[in-house]
C-alpha cells in the first residue's frame, strides 16, 4: 500500500457521503482511507459504521482538533505517504494519481498541494498552494481568481492541508503538526519546519479539489477562528524564526498585526483578534522552537528571500483579484 488517505471529522456527517463516493471513483487504488473522528455528536460514526464497513474509523474520546488528530492519524499509517483531505471536500477521479506522480518526482519534496476549486463556484480558485509573507500572513495563492489561473506546476511556500500529501519519512526528522496550534496555520507551521531542513513544497495544478470551504467553523470569520489563527501566527514566527531573523523582520511584522488588526476591528472581531495576539505572545515561550543549527543558514536565507517575494506577489494577486471582480 502506497498512501494512506486522513479525513479528519468533527460533526461533518453531511459532507461524507459525496466525499467518500468521489474517492471510490480514484483512477489510482494503491490507498486506503482512515478517518480520525474527534468525537463528533452529529451521528458521524454510526453511519460510518452503517454504510462504510470496510473503512477504518479512530474514534477519538473529545475534540482534541485538527493537528492532534491528524497527528493520529500519521502516526497510525504505515505507508510512504499520507494525504490529508478536508471531509468538505470532493476530489476529480485522477486526484490522488497526480498527486502521487508529482511528490515521487524528488525525494526532496515534502508535501504537494493541490489545486483546490470553490464547491458552488467551481470556475474560481479557493487555493493553488499557500504563500507566506514578510507580514506574517499566510496567503491562499489565487483565492477567487478564475480557474484558467495556475495551470504550471511550480513551487509554493506550503500546502493547505485541506487537501496535500506528505512524505511521511520526513514527518520523522522535523516533527509532526503542531498540536498546540489545535487548528488553523499548522500547515504553514510544519511546511516552515520542512524548508528549514532543506525539504521543498510543490503545487500540482492537474490534482483537482472542489472544496465547501469552513466546513468545520462554520464561517469565513468568527470569534473562535479569529482568535486562534492570531494566536497561531505568533506561535509560527517565534518558532520557525531565529532571533536574528526575527529582527530583521520586526517592523513588517508589526505593520501585518497593526493592518490586520484594523480590518478585524471593521468587521466586529477586533477584540478577539487582540487577545489572540496578547495569548500568543504569553505563551510564546512554552512553544518549541525550532532549534538554529548553522547548516541550515543557506535554508534560512532562501526562506528569507523567498517572504520578500511572496510579499510582492501577494499584492500583485491581490491586484489582480480585485480587478476581476469590477
Amino acid at each position: 500500500m502506497k498512501v494512506t488517505i486522513i479525513i479528519p471529522n468533527y460533526n461533518g456527517c453531511r459532507f461524507m457521503e459525496p466525499c467518500l463516493a468521489s474517492l471510490k471513483e480514484q483512477t489510482f487504488k494503491d490507498c486506503r482511507i482512515l478517518i480520525v473522528d474527534n468525537a463528533s455528536t452529529d451521528g458521524s460514526l454510526e453511519y460510518l459504521r452503517g454504510n462504510y464497513p470496510d473503512i477504518e474509523v479512530l474514534a477519538l474520546d473529545k475534540n482534541y482538533g485538527f493537528s492532534k488528530a491528524v497527528n493520529i492519524g500519521i502516526r497510525h499509517a504505515r505507508t510512504p505517504y499520507v494525504l490529508l483531505l478536508n471531509n468538505d471536500t470532493t476530489v476529480d477521479p485522477h486526484f490522488l494519481e497526480e498527486m502521487v506522480h508529482a511528490i515521487e518526482q524528488s525525494p526532496r519534496i515534502f508535501s504537494v498541494a493541490s489545486k483546490m476549486l470553490q464547491m458552488y463556484h467551481p470556475e474560481l480558485i479557493d487555493g493553488a498552494g499557500d504563500l507566506y509573507t514578510l507580514v506574517g500572513w499566510g496567503v491562499a495563492r489565487g483565492c477567487g481568481r478564475p480557474a484558467s489561473n495556475y495551470t504550471e506546476a511550480d513551487e509554493v511556500f506550503s500546502a493547505c492541508a485541506g487537501a496535500a500529501i506528505y512524505r511521511r519519512s520526513a514527518f520523522k526528522k522535523i516533527g509532526l503538526f503542531d498540536e498546540n496550534h489545535f487548528a488553523y496555520l499548522e500547515d504553514i507551521d510544519v511546511a516552515y519546519r520542512a524548508k528549514i531542513y532543506g525539504y521543498k513544497n510543490l503545487y500540482c495544478p492537474t490534482a483537482l479539489v472542489f472544496h465547501v470551504g469552513s466546513g468545520t467553523s462554520g464561517s469565513k470569520y468568527n470569534s473562535f477562528k479569529v482568535r486562534l489563527s492570531a494566536r497561531n501566527s505568533v506561535y509560527l514566527n517565534y518558532k520557525n524564526m531565529p532571533a536574528g531573523q526575527l529582527a530583521l523582520n520586526f517592523i513588517p511584522l508589526l505593520m501585518g498585526y497593526l493592518v490586520k488588526y484594523a480590518f478585524f476591528v471593521k468587521i466586529g472581531f477586533g477584540k478577539d483578534y487582540k487577545e489572540g495576539i496578547l495569548e500568543g505572545l504569553r505563551k510564546r515561550k512554552v512553544q518549541k522552537k525550532v532549534r538554529f543549527r548553522m547548516r541550515h543558514l543557506p535554508n534560512y536565507v532562501r526562506i528569507e528571500l523567498e517572504l520578500i517575494r511572496h510579499t510582492f506577489a501577494y499584492v500583485k494577486d491581490w491586484g489582480l483579484r480585485k480587478l476581476y471582480k469590477k
